[in-house]
């Protein structure tokens, strides 16, 4: 079995929320179209990585809680649906340009880690959320996922 992996992976909330995740208990992590970011999924996700959840493009971007890996990578369906904003032209069926992997709710915290206050954090300071920072998706190392979940007062899951 791979060794678990850490990452955030970014939505607006206006678009989907953590709040919107624990409705619906999964969900398909569509619409990624940064290809550093599509790498991320398709080559080095698997089942039981851990995710934090980061509401992005508000005043106070925010982690906002956890979910987990829970499907291999497969190709982005809205890629080839032309009704969508994410669909893609050059994308084939036969050769799919976009993949993605469903995530599923594990908790929401009751405290929220604003980007400023991981700014702060000395421990969080070679985080690739801010190297990376135009990618929806960024690996995260172990003990930033701890300092982490220890600034929201939760438990790790």
């Amino acid at each position: 079995m791979a060794e678990k992996k850490y990452w955030l992976m970014k939505s607006e909330p206006e678009d989907y929320s953590i709040d919107d995740l624990k409705e619906d208990g999964e969900t398909p992590w569509t619409g990624v179209r940064n290809y550093g970011a599509r790498n991320f999924m398709r080559d080095e996700m698997n089942v039981g990585d851990g995710v934090l959840f980061y509401h992005s493009n508000i005043s106070t971007p925010v982690i906002v809680g956890t979910m987990e890996v829970c499907s291999e990578p497969y190709p982005d369906p809205l890629q080839f649906d032309p009704n969508s904003k994410y669909f893609d032209k050059k994308s084939s069926e036969s050769e799919p340009r976009w993949q993605l992997v469903d995530v599923k709710f594990v908790q929401k915290f009751e405290t929220s880690v604003t980007r400023d206050a991981m700014k702060e954090e000395a421990a969080l300071d070679d985080m690739e959320l801010f190297r990376l920072g135009r990618y929806s998706i960024t690996p995260v190392r172990e003990s930033e996922w701890k300092k982490i979940h220890e600034m929201a007062g939760a438990d790790i899951k």
